[in-house]
Parts: structure tokens; C-alpha cells; sequence
């Protein structure tokens, strides 16, 4: 597992649920259902465009010039391999476990992409993730069904415990095929960060923006176009 305190969203817990990148604990970030504004469950009989590699998925994300001024990437996080235990929810340690092991909801193909913003403690992240229509849907919803279900709950990585709060929120509509969105606040040591996370799926493509709620506004439709765009 990768795991560091925290601030994308499916960073401190999901990043055992999904094996995504997480992230860190200073600012602004991958199981009830969350905020799903789901067109209807995929079929496996539904086309669909055939899986991206993590190669293309790194040429969709944003760079600086697609964010403006004021952007600057963060280092790349090194791998960590800190147990998690998650305190309060059975249906998260139960998909965490899962995943910590190899399961079905690490996506092969991946890219991720973390900016700060404005030389502050605010940040966005950006993940995309391709495979197939059913197992990205089924996937993401799992984690956030589950992360949902437990609105308060307690992460330990590495030793250092994390309190968890989450809320459903609106999911936006118009995008994608299917949407989830939640707002996460995270404490450990003192210190409180409100984390904003919307995932999107497009066909084969899984597009999640974590980070400070007013970033992810900003650039949420931004991110889609260019994950999306062809070539």
C-alpha cells in the first residue's frame, strides 16, 4: 500500500482501498453511496472503448499551463508500505484488507498529477484510471458506498491516527456517465483539512479531483475535457 497522512481523498483511506496515490497532511487528495448520479449500472453487453494505458491516461492529466498561474507541482510522493487500520467501520476495514492484498480494486492503468496552489497550503490532485466500464464503476462505487456509511470513522497509517469525517454532496450532473462526490475533513495532530473528492467515469475512463473544495470546482470541467478529448 502507499499511504501517507493525507489529503486527497482517497488518500488516507482509499489509498489501501484503491492503491492510489495519497497524499499529505497539510492542506487544502481513493468506500453508502455517496453521491452517485449514476445513468444506470453498465452492462456488460454496453460498447465501450477499449482500456487506456498509463502512458496515454499521463498525456490527459493538467500541467501548469492548463491551470494557470500560481500552480506548481508537488515532488513525487515516495512509495510507503505503512499498515492501515481503520477504526469505527467495518465496511471500510473490510474493502481495505481487500485491497492491501492485491485485490480487485487496484486499476492497472493509472496516472496522478498533485499541484500546490499559490505558494499556501491549498492543493489538487488529479487521477485518472482506464479498464473496463464494469469493474471502474463497480470499483469506485464499493469505496464510496463504503466510505459514506460510516460518516465519522478513524484511519491509522503508520501509526499516526487520522479522524474522519465525511458528507455526501452533490454530484455533478451533466458529466460523464456516472458522478460521485463527498467532502472529507480530516484531524490528526491539531490540525483539521477539508478535502473535496469528485469522481467521474467516462466509459473506460475514471477521472477522480481531490483537494481544496474551491480548486476542485475550479478545474473539475477542465480536467474532464482534456481526459476525455481523442488522440
Amino acid at each position: 500500500m502507499r499511504v501517507r497522512v493525507a489529503t486527497t481523498a482517497l488518500g488516507i483511506t482509499a489509498a489501501a482501498l484503491l492503491a492510489v496515490p495519497a497524499c499529505s497532511t497539510d492542506t487544502t487528495g481513493t468506500e453508502h453511496r455517496t453521491t452517485s448520479s449514476r445513468t444506470g449500472k453498465p452492462t456488460e453487453a454496453a460498447q465501450e472503448s477499449a482500456a487506456l494505458s498509463s502512458a496515454a491516461l499521463e498525456s490527459r492529466l493538467l500541467d501548469e499551463r492548463d491551470l494557470g498561474s500560481g500552480y506548481l507541482p508537488k515532488p513525487e510522493r515516495p512509495a510507503q508500505h505503512d499498515d492501515v487500520t481503520v477504526i469505527g467501520c467495518p465496511a471500510l476495514s473490510e474493502l481495505g484488507a481487500d485491497a492491501a492484498t492485491g485485490g480487485t480494486l487496484a486499476f492497472p492503468h493509472k496516472a496522478g498529477a498533485d499541484f500546490t496552489y499559490g505558494g499556501s497550503s491549498s492543493e489538487i490532485s488529479e487521477e485518472l484510471y482506464s479498464d473496463s466500464v464494469k469493474k471502474l464503476s463497480d470499483g469506485i462505487d464499493r469505496i464510496f458506498d463504503a466510505m459514506t456509511r460510516c460518516p465519522t470513522y478513524q484511519v491509522v497509517a503508520g501509526g499516526t491516527p487520522v479522524d474522519v469525517t465525511s458528507q455526501k454532496l452533490p454530484a455533478p450532473h451533466g458529466l460523464g456517465d456516472e458522478q460521485w462526490s463527498q467532502l472529507l475533513t480530516f484531524s490528526a495532530g491539531g490540525r483539521s483539512t477539508v478535502v473535496k473528492q469528485t469522481a467521474i467515469r467516462d466509459d473506460s475512463l475514471l477521472l477522480i479531483v481531490s483537494g481544496s473544495p474551491a480548486l476542485v470546482d475550479r478545474h473539475l470541467d477542465k480536467a474532464l475535457t482534456k481526459a476525455t478529448a481523442a488522440g
